[in-house]
C-alpha cells in the first residue's frame, strides 16, 4: 500500500520546487506531537516543523475541535458578510501582534498575504517600486515572486519577473555583500537601503524578513532593524515584515521584530498563525493605512477571504501558544539547541556558522572553513546539479530525523512544544549525518 500511495502522488501530482523524475515522496501516514510516522510504522522526528509551519506539534486537540465546531456552525460564509468567528480572531489578534497593527485582510497563504501587502502599498503611496533583498523568498505568485531574491524567482524569468521591484543587500555577517565586518559596518548594508531609496523617487515599500527563514536563518544584528525603519519612514516609505516563517514564538517572541522593538507599517504572516492545520495567512496593516482606504477603493479580494474554516483554529491556536507558554518554551529550548549545536560545530569541520534566534537555527556548510567556500551555490541547484545538503538530509532521515536542507545549510526548527530529550534526539542525528559533509572537507 505505501508503495502504491508514493507511486500514485508521483504520477499524478506534481512535487514542487523541483524536477520531477525520480521523485519519490515519503508516504506519511500519521502525525502526532514532534513525530510523525511513514506507511510502514517507522518514526520520524519533525526537525523542521515540515516547513516551518507545525508550530504547535501536529495533531493538537484544540486546534482539532475548533475546526470542527466551526464547521459545524458555519462552515462558509462570503466575505462580504460578518461572522462572528471573523469579529472574534480580529480582537484576539489585537492581544498579540505589535501594538497599532490593527486592521487586518485574512488570505489562504504566505504567499497570498505577500501579493496583497504589496497591492496595498502600491495603493496607499501612489507609488509602485518595491524594494526587496537579494536573500529572501516571499512567495510563488506574480508579485510575491517578482520580490523574492532566490533562485525560485529565476525559473519564471521574465514573465515571473513583474516591473518595479529592486533588489538590495541583505543582513549576513557570515558573508557580508558589502564585505564588511560585522563589530566595524555601521549597518553599511541598511544605509545602503537608504541610498537605494533616495536614488528613486517611486519606492513604495521595502519588504524584508525580520530574521529571513529558507534562506539561512539570518539573524539581523540589534540595530539593524530600527535603522531600516527609520531610513523607510523619512522617505514616506512602507516597511513590510514578512513574519510567514518568523511569527507565532518561533524565535522566542509573538513575531521576530519584537525583538527588535519595531512596529511596521504592514505585517504579513502565514504558517504558524494555525500551526499549520489550516491555510490561513493574514496581512496586518497600521490604522493610517487603514483611514486611507475609508474614502479610497480597496481594490482587492477574493473567495476564500476571510474563510471562517481557517480562522476558528487560529483563536484556537493563540490560545494554545498561551497555555503552553511557548513564547517562554520557545527561547529556553532555543538556548539549549544553539549550545547543542555549537558543540557539534567543535566536532564537525564542516559546520562554518551557526545562528539562531529561538528555536529557529541554520547550521551553514563548507567545504573550507578559511575561505567560507559552500559546497554548493544557488546556481548548482538552478542547474540541478547534485547537492551535498540532499545527501546530509537523507542521512539524517535514515537516523529518524527530519530537517530542511537549502543549497549548502540546514535547517533546524522544530516544533515549539519539543523536550530536550527530544532535543538531543534530533542532535544525535545530525551528528551522524554531518560525517557527509566532513568526508568532503578540504
Amino acid at each position: 500500500m505505501t508503495d502504491s500511495i508514493t507511486e500514485l502522488t508521483a504520477k499524478y501530482t506534481y512535487g514542487t520546487w523541483r524536477a520531477q523524475r525520480g521523485w519519490k515522496p515519503l508516504h506519511v501516514a500519521k502525525a502526532e506531537g514532534v513525530y510523525f510516522w511513514d506507511g510502514a510504522g517507522r518514526r520520524y522526528l519533525d526537525g523542521a516543523s515540515q516547513l516551518v509551519c507545525s508550530n504547535l506539534g501536529h495533531g493538537n486537540q484544540a486546534v482539532i475541535e475548533a475546526i470542527c465546531k466551526q464547521a459545524r456552525d458555519l462552515a462558509y460564509v462570503a466575505p462580504a458578510y460578518a461572522c462572528e468567528v471573523r469579529a472574534n480572531l480580529s480582537l484576539k489578534l489585537l492581544e498579540v501582534l505589535p501594538k497599532g497593527l490593527d486592521k487586518f485582510f485574512f488570505t489562504t497563504s504566505g504567499t497570498e498575504a505577500n501579493e496583497a501587502a504589496i497591492k496595498i502599498a502600491r495603493m496607499v503611496t501612489g507609488k509602485h517600486k518595491i524594494l526587496a533583498r537579494y536573500t529572501s523568498y516571499h512567495g510563488s505568485t506574480a508579485g510575491s515572486i517578482a520580490a523574492t531574491g532566490d533562485l525560485r524567482r529565476w525559473f519564471v524569468e521574465p514573465a515571473g519577473k513583474i516591473p518595479g521591484v529592486i533588489f538590495g543587500p541583505e543582513t549576513n555577517c557570515y558573508r557580508c555583500p558589502l564585505g564588511k565586518q560585522v563589530d566595524s559596518c555601521d549597518m553599511a548594508c541598511a544605509d545602503y537601503m537608504a541610498y537605494m531609496m533616495d536614488h528613486d523617487e517611486n519606492v513604495a515599500a521595502i519588504i524584508v524578513e525580520p530574521v529571513v527563514g529558507t534562506n539561512g536563518i539570518l539573524v539581523p544584528p540589534p540595530d539593524y532593524l530600527p535603522r531600516l525603519a527609520a531610513h523607510a519612514k523619512k522617505r514616506g516609505v512602507l516597511l513590510i515584515a514578512d513574519e510567514v516563517m518568523s511569527g507565532w514564538g518561533r524565535t522566542g517572541t509573538w513575531f521576530a521584530v519584537d525583538h527588535f522593538g519595531v512596529t511596521p507599517d504592514l505585517l504579513v504572516t502565514a504558517k504558524g498563525i494555525t500551526s499549520a492545520m489550516a491555510p490561513l495567512g493574514l496581512v496586518a496593516t497600521s490604522r493610517a493605512i487603514a483611514d486611507f482606504f475609508e474614502d479610497n477603493f480597496f481594490a482587492h479580494g477574493h473567495t476564500y477571504e476571510a474563510h471562517p474554516l481557517t480562522l476558528a483554529p487560529a483563536i484556537a491556536a493563540i490560545d494554545e501558544y498561551k497555555r503552553l507558554d511557548l513564547m517562554n518554551h520557545s527561547t529556553k529550548m532555543g538556548e539549549i539547541l544553539g549550545g547543542k549545536l555549537r558543540a557539534l560545530a567543535d566536532k564537525h569541520p564542516s559546520v562554518g556558522d551557526v545562528r539562531g534566534l529561538g528555536l529557529f537555527w541554520a547550521l551553514d556548510l563548507v567545504k573550507n572553513r578559511a575561505t567560507k567556500e559552500p559546497f554548493n551555490t544557488p546556481q548548482d541547484k538552478y542547474a540541478r546539479k547534485p547537492l551535498l545538503i540532499d545527501q546530509v538530509t537523507a542521512k539524517a532521515l535514515e537516523q529518524g530525523v527530519s530537517v530542511m536542507g537549502w543549497v549548502s545549510h540546514l535547517i533546524i526548527a522544530p516544533p515549539l512544544i519539543i523536550t530536550e530529550a527530544q532535543l538531543d534526539e534530533l542532535v544525535a542525528a545530525l551528528d551522524v549525518a554531518l560525517a557527509v559533509a566532513d568526508a568532503k572537507v578540504e
